[in-house]
């Protein structure tokens, strides 16, 4: 080989001696060198040119890139897939009720779940060369560097799918050299730690396509998909795949929807259906579809594939959403709360600020964490109990200094503490969103004495249902000292705590609360769930008869207890929240809080049936408003100058109560009348719509399956006379107040003192058996005036026979001591009632 180059070497110098020999070659050949060597200066300089602005351009991107963090694999994997998910909102039996109002929505989904026509429409109209290139494209690099550089009206831009998602995920839309810098190194990074799949899924996770038919942004395929067109990404058909493909270079200028949710007119349109055919054009250039697809794809009416208006539950139900999204806030809220540690030792200043801060921290999850959370609203429940209030409208009085009358109702499960449905007003939209069932405090009324009053005096052992607590006149014992009124203004005397529950007298009610400890005022006070908060219930004298300020909510939530022997469930709306990917991270825990023992629960529950089903109840007619029966036990309650009013009333299995009232800053007093009915009267016909209502949807909640209250042991029907707890005796006949009634069996041995007030009755008992035997001497007097006088003129007839001179004195002596005699039967009657009582006491243990 060596022996053949240099021969062939020989050769050419030979040839070139004798070209030199002639002239004409001798001067081409000077010419050739020069020329020659100008065109290797020439290389030689634009090589070491381009060397050097090589160089130059290696350093200045270098210096761009000079400050960025050094992103590991784990850390762009991070970030990239750092997707934030609209949480959505799911009624009782997994109902969905829609998504939380956030700035975009968006919903996260898997590549294959995704058609395969969305995918190639992105790849031929976004980056053609995407599963070539290694995260950039230098052609289309310097082709937009050169369209920026000369300000050229037509800029076809130069990002792959993956400098996009970057751009997207990890940098900002900043328009600079530097971030453009930045932009192509972690482009280039992220194809070395990522497949071409991953980032195609990320990258249709992420990119925005304007608004969907709520006129909300959306981003994501999924939620373009069904915010669009209402269908899943994996439905899409191909025209409707071209059209979103061609979205995200202009999201709001293709969107076929304004913000007000409407759809655009054609000429608003006209940009996103060009774009469309675009689309459609270059997957036929790439080979993705055929001509005949092409062509049916052309002709294929796509506004008529475009979503209804479909507001979200914002819109739809604001009170609702609202409530759940404060409620879902504050348990996770609490939640951090009580994973912090020496939370207690922090001062109240720093608790706030760090419960400030756990509070933007859980309001941005909720609202961009894809959350899925879980209520136990039943849907269809809300739906007919709130038509009816609305329809309730001839029992609401007119608007009062621009306020309308409105109404809170609550239905709970007494044996869970769930809250399946409330009505937050008689409007429910954007600009009414108070929710008077969960805000408003107001003041209970009478329906606070069943709770407080007797419920706690009997616990104590104070009371029993057929002892008497009067109903005379008497004043407050703390300043300034004022009566103690009933509704009527009148007093009944006595009545026993049945009458008077029955009837709702006050004077009773307050009798009896002097009479419970003060510690199981309080006990009973924190149970029932008015204990805690700014709005804590104080332990005055009126909050026997409803003078602390409570929610609908929590009057249902202690009447409850009544309907679960005694023992209340904590409410709850939040069942559970889920994050996207299935986590649970919040489920409810039941929380118990007894209030009574089930005797006394039974006991007033018993009593408040009457406030039903007697004749004389302040409930009567509701029984006859209903298209169903149940065992139902119930409370009414008006406030002073008829601020407020409500019906409560539980059976075994479920609580409702209702409230109407004026609800502004200032008190407003409801009507007296309205068509003929007093003001409880209409407030228990609202109650009766709404509990009709719920029936219309599930019968056997409302009946409870036809369950009763169940009687529990150490409970005894017995015969006595209120007045003394003893056996019957004339004044208690003359004053009917010998009843049959319920007491706790343990209570029956302690009757005759049971309660404070039985010592002063029994002074009044005595007091009234002396005036009645006074009054039956008075009427036997004349007879024996007579009998006296026909004795005298017996004795004119016969002188002569001896008459004894005690007899008379004796008779005297023996009917002023008659009264003592009898006094001794009284008690030796009493004294064998006692007896009497410790037998059945023991027959009964």
């Amino acid at each position: 080989m060596k022996h053949f180059l240099s021969r062939c070497k020989d050769g050419w110098n030979r040839f070139v001696e004798k070209l030199s020999e002639i002239e004409f070659f001798r001067k081409i050949g000077i010419t050739y060198q020069v020329l020659w060597n100008l065109l290797l200066i020439t290389l030689i300089i634009g090589l070491l040119s381009a060397m050097f602005a090589g160089g130059a351009a290696a350093g200045y991107f270098a210096s761009l890139v000079a400050d960025e963090p050094s992103y590991s694999e784990e850390d762009m994997r991070t970030q990239v897939s750092s997707l934030t998910e609209t949480s959505e909102i799911y009624m009782a039996n997994d109902v969905f009720l829609g998504k939380i109002r956030s700035d975009v929505e968006r919903e996260i989904v898997r590549l294959d779940e995704i058609a395969d026509n969305v995918k190639w429409a992105i790849i031929a109209t976004e980056d053609e060369h995407f599963y070539e290139h290694e995260g950039i494209v230098p052609k289309a690099l310097l082709r937009a560097t050169m369209q920026e550089l000369s300000n050229a009206s037509m800029q076809t831009g130069g990002s792959t799918l993956t400098q996009q998602l970057i751009k997207q995920q990890i940098l900002s839309n900043e328009v600079s050299f530097d971030r453009k810098a930045t932009e192509i190194m972690l482009a280039m990074r992220l194809e070395q730690f990522m497949s071409k799949d991953e980032i195609l899924e990320a990258y249709l996770n992420v990119v925005p396509f304007g608004r969907n038919a709520s006129g909300r942004n959306v981003e994501g395929i999924e939620a373009a998909a069904n915010g669009i067109f209402g269908v899943t990404a994996e439905e899409l058909n191909l025209p409707q795949s071209a059209y979103l493909a061609g979205m995200p270079q202009s999201p709001y200028g293709y969107t076929p929807f304004t913000s007000e949710a409407q759809v655009k007119d054609e000429d608003g349109l006209r940009p996103g259906l060009n774009r469309y055919r675009t689309v459609l054009n270059r997957m036929l250039e790439k080979g993705y579809i055929t001509k005949e697809e092409h062509e049916e794809a052309l002709s294929y009416d796509l506004t008529a594939d475009f979503a209804e208006n479909a507001p979200d539950p914002m819109s739809k139900n604001p009170m609702l959403t609202s409530e759940i999204n404060k409620r879902a806030t504050a348990v996770l809220v609490q939640q951090k709360i009580d994973a912090h540690e020496g939370w207690d030792q922090l001062s109240t200043t720093a608790q706030e600020i760090e419960r400030t801060e756990f509070l933007e921290q859980v309001e941005n999850a909720i609202t961009n964490g894809g959350y899925k959370i879980t209520t136990t609203i039943d849907k269809e429940l809300y739906d007919a109990m709130n038509e009816a209030a609305q329809n309730s409208d001839s029992f609401f009085g007119a608007e009062k200094q621009g306020q309308r009358e409105q109404v809170g109702s609550v239905l709970i499960d007494n044996n869970t503490g769930a809250i399946l449905s409330f009505v937050g007003g008689r409007e429910e939209d954007l600009d009414h969103q108070y929710n008077h069932a969960t805000q408003a405090y107001r003041q209970a009324g009478s329906t606070m004495k069943p709770v407080l009053a007797y419920g706690g005096a009997i616990e104590a052992g104070v009371t029993q249902p057929g002892l008497v607590i009067p109903d005379t006149p008497e004043n407050y014992k703390a300043p300034p000292y004022e009566p103690v009124n009933n509704f009527d203004q009148s007093h009944k005397g006595n009545l026993t705590v049945r009458e008077s529950v029955i009837q709702s007298r006050n004077v009773p009610a307050v009798r009896a609360w002097w009479h419970v400890p003060d510690s199981l005022k309080e006990q009973i006070r924190d149970a029932a769930g008015f204990g805690a908060g700014s709005n804590r219930v104080p332990l005055y004298e009126s909050a026997a008869i409803g003078g602390g300020h409570v929610t609908v909510e929590q009057m249902v939530s202690a009447f409850s207890a009544f309907g679960h022997d005694g023992v209340r469930n904590e409410p709850y709306m939040i069942e559970k929240i889920e994050t996207y990917s299935g986590e649970v991270v919040y489920e409810h825990q039941q929380k118990e809080y007894t209030l009574f023992s089930p005797q006394t629960n039974y006991l007033v529950t018993d009593m408040m049936r009457d406030v039903l089903y007697a004749s004389n109840g302040t409930a009567s007619g509701v029984p006859r408003k209903l298209n169903f029966s149940a065992d139902w036990a119930g409370k009414t309650g008006t406030t002073n100058d008829s601020f407020d009013s409500w019906f409560i009333a539980t059976n075994p299995d479920v609580s409702l109560g209702v409230w109407n009232g004026y609800s502004g800053e200032k008190l407003i007093s409801l009507d007296d009348r309205i068509s003929g009915m007093s003001t409880g009267a209409r407030t228990q016909s609202i109650w009766a719509n709404v509990a009709n209502a719920a029936y219309s949807v599930n019968p056997d909640l409302m009946t409870a399956n036809g369950k009763r209250f169940e009687r529990p042991s150490g409970i005894t029907e017995k015969r006595v006379c209120g007045l003394t707890g003893g056996s019957s005796n004339k004044v208690c006949d003359d004053e009917g107040l010998v009843t049959t009634d319920l007491y706790a069996s343990d209570m029956l041995s302690r009757i005759d003192g049971l309660s404070p007030f039985q010592s002063e009755l029994k002074r009044d008992m005595q007091r009234l058996i002396n005036e009645q035997r006074e009054k039956e001497r008075e009427e036997r007097r004349p007879q024996e005036d007579d009998e006296d006088e026909e004795e005298s003129a017996d004795d004119e007839e016969q002188p002569n026979e001896e008459v004894n001179s005690n007899s008379e004195g004796e008779e005297t002596e023996e009917e002023e001591q008659e009264p003592d005699d009898e006094e001794e039967e009284l008690e030796d009657e009493e004294d064998a009632e006692v007896d009497e009582n410790e037998d059945e006491e023991d027959e009964e243990n």
